[in-house]
């Protein structure tokens, strides 16, 4: 296969993958054995693009909170945003330090997509006994933190679902809002993260990598993460997760079956 078109798909398995709720760490590793490993700069560069399509979906959002902070509504909400972000990025710095890795084997990210499906249609079953709300309270703002701690650590669990599903069933059960504030926090999450990662790789492969490749995985993750997202925005109003809870037990479990067969 040519290396233009391994490096087109990448970056859209990236950009479909990252925020929906069905873990882009877990398709990309899964990937990576059949059309070769790339560098953690590679990976960090094409999920960028991805964070810079959401970024360009809730622009006007993200204006509103940043030039309308004095509004006792737009500031309560940063603030929560800020205070998710500062659990995330204290925890994560703290599970770095301590030497936790993710681990690349496919049966582990098999395993998580499984679990992570049932879970799914359990959380949502369950959040959709609930009262409909759309607000974000103290209670999911922390507890959003923490779990995209959880999905760090564990590949195939999925950011998005982990964030969504904790804050629909910690009180915002409306799944546009919880969807919203997950992905919102994410942003500066994931630009941190991003940035560090990429420090890291420039450090040490900054000379051996093709930078043709990197724009090229950038901008197909970005363009595709736009498309993405803007139809699952669109999807979730009248739609529950289920068909992604669907896929991600499939697909887990087609990897469980041909992993002793050598896949």
């Amino acid at each position: 296969m040519p290396e233009f078109l391994r490096v087109v798909l990448l970056g859209i398995i990236e950009g479909i993958t990252e925020f929906l709720p069905i873990s882009s760490t877990g398709h990309l590793l899964v990937a990576e054995h059949w059309l070769g490993e790339r560098s953690e700069m590679f990976n960090v560069v094409i999920q960028a693009g991805a964070i810079l399509a959401v970024v360009l979906i809730y622009r006007q959002r993200l204006w509103q909170l940043a030039t309308h902070f004095q509004q006792p509504e737009n500031r309560d909400y940063a603030l929560k945003l800020i205070v998710a972000f500062l659990i995330t990025g204290t925890l994560g710095f703290a599970m770095t330090k301590l030497g936790f890795k993710l681990k690349d084997d496919v049966t582990p990210i098999a395993w998580a997509f499984v679990i992570g499906g049932l879970w799914m249609i359990a959380a949502e079953h369950f959040a959709a006994k609930l009262r409909d709300s759309s607000t974000i309270t103290w209670k999911v703002a922390i507890l959003v933190g923490l779990a995209q701690v959880v999905a760090a650590i564990f590949p195939g669990t999925s950011r998005s679902a982990a964030t969504i599903f904790v804050a629909m069933l910690a009180g915002a059960s409306n799944r546009a809002a919880a969807t919203e504030f997950a992905f919102l926090v994410g942003i500066p999450t994931m630009f941190a993260a991003s940035a560090y990662e990429l420090l890291k790789a420039m450090k040490a492969s900054a000379g051996h990598e093709d930078w043709s490749a990197l724009a090229l995985g950038f901008v197909v993750s970005t363009v595709v993460a736009f498309v993405a997202v803007k139809w699952l925005l669109g999807f979730i109003r009248t739609h529950r997760f289920t068909p992604f809870a669907l896929y991600r037990i499939a697909l887990g479990a087609a990897l469980l079956l041909l992993m002793p067969a050598g896949a």
